[in-house]
């Protein structure tokens, strides 16, 4: 019945949107109606699409043989008192389904797990909550225990799946917080930091829509690789418009996947790059040692220092921004040449109408304004930092408190490629610089007012009528004046997270960061830029922090932003490492930070972690682990962790000689078997896994020991460590 009623719907917006499509009319409104209905209807399609897999998941069973039906959104019997078919879980009224126990049942009798492939039940789990005749032994474990256990067992396929279906109670509190404020969420590996995240996304957006339709929601990943990986969990949960990006990708225009060493990372992490690039914006605004010659009109022309110095002092006491201070010292310069002019021609024979013509001849000069141009240049920040990094004098001037080894770190060619460490300083000089063409984005933003009244006009035409369908969504229901007048600019991006991906100045009504401890100190200023309202959601583990210039606490990096207005949460459930491998990755946690827990593994394998010492060729051994391996978990996935500088040469010789491997600089994860470094492996998952090399894990960061705990919590069943170098003191203990 359910998916009758889905299909049912699907065609009538297939039917609505072939409609539409096939309409034709000279009319400009009409033609914009017409678009406006065919993106509601193209908007549903593609959500009941995404919803189809899993549609149903569970049922509640009350009091009286009541029921209700649990699922990824909500259907409505149309014909009798519009009773709910299905109702979404992120409904209030489904949260016993999450949270119910034997002990505090929440009038739920039995609750029952569903699990389908596509269409067809696999397989139905009841739990029985009655106190009466419920087994006490499981009034505290686990949520849909077997359901949750399938779920663990089942193979990975290289893409994360969403957890709708088997939320546990920690993970429903925390997904179902309030919208307000910094939510910290700390957790070990395999606790579901990324899922609860992920799932919060919807969760949020379902419950406050309004609020969040214009301004939209940012997820925020530590690399491409995990966002592909991540790509399909937001839409199976029914929500397409949510913008995935890296700190790399927050640049408009730029897409940052450039190398460099750690120690430049680290510096560029540090909030002292914003003195530097303060500075080097200020060496730009130039007052020359002696007088400068300006050609104009077969004369020579003469702007002495002091008229500078005194021209930009005005510009700067403005207090606005580098490009938009321009235009003061610019009519100062001008005014001044204008009066030498005056004077050689007579300055007490003209008016002010001659004096205006001589300014606007001046204005004009290619002289004249290549003498502007070097005191006081139009920069955009591409340009600002090009010019910096490639130019040891401009980087001694910004950066005359440092060190010569930390100014040499700054330097490169001006056609090396952006680094992801870049972005935030990228982002910076933008702040610092302003509008690199003020009056054109006014003619934009102006342009952009009159589509948008334009727009709210159209909707307030379409607005609902008394007896609509409440089940049927109008106009108003996806689309906002804003959105409509983008959508009807051939070039203009559509979506909600389209259009925050193209704006450098775009504020989210609330942002989401996965691997948040790896963050920078100014990457932490950008995204408090991209978030004005503090409404935030940070998932991470302290232990896990692998970059130099990453978190070590939570309090120091968000103390300089909310002080202490912000709350921590912990998933302290391990859902992914069973406990013979979470055995071994505590010892090393320990030796990380002796005051952290471990997360409590929810299951055994009875496969314990083994080592093996190799005496000839790492990459032989290595293929011949790989192959055996991917023969034993058979559907299953493995990665092949190793040293950064190995990643290409032993992913090449595994990718040549083994049956379904990939091997490349960016990891296809639908691949049965990878080779990662550290760095791609964060936040992703894989039935087994071998590490390399351990000890050069250790070595090749300066926070090693964090980089080897994830790399050892990576794995669903089975570890396995093999090295030609000794073993770390803590893997010893390894079979």
């Amino acid at each position: 019945m359910l998916y009758a009623k889905l299909d049912e719907l699907r065609e009538q917006a297939t039917t609505g949107l072939s409609k539409v499509l096939g309409e034709n009319s000279s009319n400009h409104q009409h033609q914009r109606e017409r678009d406006i209905s065919a993106s509601i209807y193209s908007d549903r399609i593609a959500q009941f699409s995404a919803v189809e897999n899993g549609l149903c998941f569970g049922r509640l069973d009350f009091q009286h043989e009541e029921h209700q039906y649990i699922g990824r959104l909500g259907l409505f019997d149309e014909q009798g008192d519009y009773e709910p078919l299905l109702m979404d879980w992120r409904a209030p009224a489904a949260r016993p389904f999450y949270l119910a126990t034997a002990a505090a049942p929440d009038g739920v009798r039995r609750r029952r797990h569903i699990r389908t492939r596509r269409r067809t039940v696999t397989a139905i789990d009841d739990e029985v909550l009655d106190l009466d005749i419920a087994d006490p032994e499981r009034r505290d474990g686990l949520a849909g225990e077997s359901a949750l256990l399938a779920a663990l067992n089942a193979s990975r396929t290289g893409q994360m799946s969403d957890i709708v279906a088997t939320i546990q109670g920690e993970q429903d509190r925390i997904i179902r917080s309030g919208l307000t404020g910094v939510l910290v969420v700390q957790g070990g590996p395999g606790t579901g930091k990324t899922a609860v995240a992920l799932h919060r996304a919807a969760y949020l957006l379902y419950t406050y829509r309004e609020q969040l339709a214009k301004r939209g929601v940012l997820v925020l990943g530590p690399n491409p690789t995990f966002l592909r990986y991540i790509g399909q969990v937001l839409p199976s949960l029914g929500e397409t418009d949510v913008l995935l990006s890296t700190i790399g990708d927050l640049y408009p225009g730029i897409t940052a996947r450039g190398k460099e060493s750690v120690e430049t990372t680290t510096l560029k992490g540090s909030t002292r790059m914003v003195e530097v690039l303060a500075a080097a914006v200020a060496d730009r605004e130039r007052v020359p040692s002696t007088a400068i010659e300006v050609s104009f009109d077969r004369e020579t022309l003469l702007l002495d220092p002091q008229t500078c110095a005194q021209a930009r002092e005005k510009a700067r006491s403005s207090q606005r921004t580098h490009n938009e201070a321009r235009p003061i010292f610019v009519r100062e310069i001008v005014n001044a040449l204008a009066d030498q002019v005056a004077a050689r021609l007579g300055a007490e024979l003209l008016d002010e109408a001659d004096l205006t013509d001589i300014r606007r001849e001046l204005s004009e000069s290619d002289t004249v304004q290549a003498t502007l141009t070097w005191l006081w240049p139009l920069l955009s920040p591409e340009q600002l930092l090009t010019d910096l990094f490639r130019a040891p004098a401009r980087i001694a001037a910004a950066m005359r408190d440092f060190p010569v080894e930390q100014r040499d770190l700054l330097l490169r060619e001006p056609t090396a490629p952006w680094t992801p460490a870049d972005v935030p300083l990228l982002d910076e000089a933008a702040e610092l610089l302003g509008e690199h063409d003020p009056e054109a984005r006014e003619r934009e933003q102006r342009q952009q007012r009159q589509a948008i009244d334009y727009a709210q006009g159209v909707l307030d035409i379409m607005d609902l009528a008394d007896d609509a369908d409440p089940d049927i969504l109008m106009a108003t229901d996806l689309l906002d004046a804003y959105r409509l007048a983008e959508r009807h600019e051939r070039s203009a991006p559509h979506t909600t997270a389209e259009r925050a991906a193209a704006d450098r100045t775009w504020t989210f009504g609330h942002v989401i960061v996965d691997e948040a401890q790896e963050l920078s100190a100014m990457a932490w200023r950008l995204l408090m830029r991209r978030c004005p309202s503090r409404s935030m959601t940070l998932v991470g583990d302290v232990a896990q922090t692998g970059g130099a210039a990453g978190s070590t606490s939570w309090s120091s990096a968000l103390e300089p932003y909310v002080g202490d207005r912000w709350r921590k949460v912990e998933l302290t459930v391990n859902y992914r490492t069973p406990s013979e491998i979470m055995a071994v990755a505590a010892r090393l946690l320990a030796e990380i930070n002796p005051e952290l827990a471990a997360p409590r593994s929810v299951r055994d394998t009875g496969v314990a972690p083994w080592q093996e010492r190799i005496d000839g060729p790492l990459a032989d051994r290595l293929v011949e682990c790989a192959a055996k391996e991917a023969v034993r978990i058979g559907e299953g996935t493995l990665a092949v962790i190793v040293p950064t500088e190995q990643v290409h040469a032993i992913g090449n010789r595994i990718a040549s000689a083994v049956p379904e491997a990939a091997a490349s600089a960016d990891p296809d994860l639908t691949a049965r078997v990878v080779t990662l470094s550290v760095e791609q492996s964060k936040g992703l998952e894989f039935d087994s896994v071998l590490v390399a090399e351990p000890q050069l894990i250790l070595a090749e960061s300066p926070r090693g020991l964090n980089d080897l705990y994830v790399a050892l919590t990576r794995a669903t069943q089975r570890l396995g460590v093999l090295h030609t170098e000794p073993l770390p003191p803590v893997l010893a203990e390894a079979r």
